[in-house]
């Protein structure tokens, strides 16, 4: 099964399409990134201490001394402002008017700004409340739509405007986890589906600068501490055997996260009442489940830290796997904005800890917390079908590059190979995979999804000879028409500039 196709940067254009103008929006996206990642942190601290209290202890700490009643009520109270924002939102919410996947593909990269702003503070206040959901959607909107508005006022071509997007998202990431290097790699791999050697300079340094500009509010230092593990022929054994199976459950894991984000409440019934029925549901349910396991609630970053600490039995570590997962789906799939990067993160890491465990029995000196980071890794890089940007994220992350570097290498190896033979979807690619699919089984006429690739555009056309081919965004909504002519002469003023090209 092939990989799901990603939008092109440049159209084929080369550097020397980049001037001036591009490069300063570059510099100003990057500020406006950088700064934006700070100023949601302060809030995410603020909104942690309102609603679990202060004190020197980190989220999980502060969970587990809550009360039962605290835990419910605050994710009850959550679940309402999802509610309230997919009601107030709910002539959009059958699209994707501020979801960055599908922006890349569709407008352009264009981005309503009051609904992504709206998204971002909205992701921001329910993962500080408990949200089992990454914090990293908030910082990347905001960096996308400084990218998207500036590409605007720079009057840039849609192809650039694309590429400023995505260096505008992996420079959030890269300001809010301190790893310029990763959130370039990110943009570049997940993102674009590209590592065209044209687009490394604007990613990076959109990545840079925001980071160094991050500074100002944020830390410089490490986001994981890890011991130090020599290479043994134990973990190298460990991670060939190993990768194979986390590439299996990250199949199932893309799946599950595909389906919940397929059946988010639309809203079209009962006056929208859906909207808030459904957060209200998940919420409660999990505020019940962490008076059982605190490590529920938050993007799991604790849990990752205990885990490759190897702070977590085995009676600890499974349950945690399996719960913390379903955790996700069911915020993911109420209709919670938020991140996935860590909580994927958190799964690999439990999921290699109690692998680890289980190793040790095999070979007493294994160690369980070299293998979390491994299964931490392997996940994320089979998951997101991004193997490099996985590696240079965890090895920033973690500010770590020693001979844990081989079994990891080994791990997302297994892992990748196994993920992409049986899934073409990633968990940022899986709604426009649908999309894709939708518009090609479209009733009635010959159509063609706006996300598809040229070779698909041809080989739908010669199917189809003498036809012109209805081109539709994830919506179904017409955007174009395509002949043969189109896709002989794609630059033509009938071309598929109108549908597929653009």
């Amino acid at each position: 099964m092939p990989p799901t196709p990603q939008p092109n940067a440049l159209s084929g254009g080369g550097p020397d399409r980049l001037g001036a103008v591009f490069w300063g929006l570059v510099l100003l996206t990057g500020l406006v990134a950088g700064l934006g990642a700070g100023l949601l942190m302060v809030l995410l601290r603020t909104v942690e201490t309102l609603a679990w209290g202060p004190g020197p202890g980190d989220f999980l700490q502060r969970v587990q001394h809550a009360t039962g009643l605290r835990c419910v009520l605050v994710l009850l109270a959550a679940g309402l402002i999802v509610g309230a924002m997919r009601w107030l939102l709910r002539r959009r919410t059958g699209g994707h008017g501020g979801e960055l996947a599908a922006a890349r593909w569709f407008p352009a990269g264009r981005l309503a700004p009051g609904r992504t702003l709206a998204s971002a503070v909205v992701s921001i206040v329910v993962v500080g409340m408990g949200a089992a959901l990454g914090r990293e959607t908030a910082p990347k909107q905001v960096g996308a739509l400084a990218g998207s508005l500036l590409s605007g006022w720079g009057r840039l071509p849609p192809p650039q405007r694309r590429l400023l997007v995505a260096c505008g998202a992996g420079a959030g990431i890269g300001a809010v986890y301190n790893v310029p290097f990763g959130g370039a790699v990110f943009a570049l791999e997940v993102l674009l589906g590209t590592l065209s050697l044209e687009l490394v300079a604007p990613a990076l340094a959109t990545a840079l600068i925001a980071t160094a500009t991050s500074w100002l509010l944020l830390p410089d230092r490490a986001t994981y501490t890890i011991p130090y593990t020599p290479l043994s022929v134990a973990i190298i054994a460990w991670a060939l055997l190993v990768g194979p199976v986390i590439g299996l459950a990250a199949v199932l894991y893309v799946r599950l996260i595909c389906a919940a984000d397929a059946h988010r409440p639309k809203g079209r019934r009962i006056g929208g009442a859906r909207l808030v029925l459904a957060p209200l549901l998940v919420f409660s349910a999990l505020g019940l489940c962490a008076i059982r396991y605190p490590g529920l609630l938050g993007n799991g970053r604790d849990l990752v830290q205990q885990a490759l600490l190897d702070q977590l039995g085995l009676a600890a570590l499974l349950p945690l796997f399996v719960l913390r997962g379903l955790a996700t789906v069911a915020c993911l799939g109420s209709g919670a904005p938020g991140g996935l990067f860590t909580p994927t993160l958190a799964c690999g890491a439990l999921l290699g800890g109690a692998l680890g465990r289980l190793g040790v029995a095999l070979a007493p000196g294994l160690s369980c917390g070299a293998c979390a980071l491994v299964g931490a890794t392997a996940l994320l890089a089979a998951a997101t079908q991004g193997p490099l940007s996985s590696i240079v994220l965890v090895l920033e992350l973690t500010q770590r590059i020693d001979d844990g570097l081989v079994p990891i290498l080994l791990a997302v190896a297994g892992a990748v190979v196994v993920a992409r033979r049986l899934e073409a979807r990633s968990i940022y690619s899986g709604r426009v995979h649908q999309g894709l699919a939708r518009g090609e089984a479209a009733d009635g006429e010959v159509t063609l999804s706006s996300a598809a690739s040229y070779a698909t555009m041809l080989r739908t056309l010669l199917a189809h000879p003498g036809r012109r081919l209805r081109v539709v965004d994830e919506d179904g909504r017409a955007v174009g028409l395509v002949s043969a002519a189109d896709a002989v002469e794609p630059g033509g003023p009938q071309g598929p500039a109108r549908g597929v090209a653009q």
